[in-house]
């Protein structure tokens, strides 16, 4: 079982990680993935599964799947990582097997594309700001 500490409980966490967290689909769910700036946070994971998905009894069971599922990745998923899976009406369908398959994939690939936006992000800043005024005092040429 997922413990308190690996699952999304805050409303604006949630927000803040669909809205600017990386993507990734499989089968019947998205996934977002968003990189935290300070990796010894714990990875945490949050499942939104509306009423769209069925009734309460078929919510229920999908949402202790996924935490089955997601309590085996934890030693897979790096630290400072939050994962919301997003699951669609077609999820019913699938037996835990093709569930698992789906979710573990497409976290892989949620979490490797914001790895990458992140690393993109970091490398758009400078690392130490440079002048790139003359040192001889001339004006440079302008044509």
């Amino acid at each position: 079982m997922l413990s308190r500490r690996h699952r999304i409980a805050d409303g604006d966490d949630y927000r803040l990680t669909v809205r600017r967290g990386a993507r990734a689909g499989a089968d019947g769910m998205t996934v977002s993935a968003l990189l935290h700036e300070d990796f010894s946070t714990p990875t945490r994971f949050g499942f939104i599964i509306t009423k769209r998905v069925g009734v309460a009894v078929v919510r229920n069971r999908m949402r202790r799947r996924l935490k089955a599922i997601t309590a085996g990745m934890l030693e897979e998923v790096p630290t400072g990582v939050d994962v919301i899976i997003r699951v669609h009406p077609e999820a019913v369908a699938l037996d835990f097997a093709a569930l698992e398959a789906g979710a573990r994939s497409a976290i892989a690939r949620a979490v490797k594309r914001a790895e990458r936006e992140n690393r993109r992000r970091r490398s758009d800043r400078p690392a130490v700001l440079s002048t790139s005024t003359p040192t001889s005092g001339a004006e440079p040429n302008r044509a």
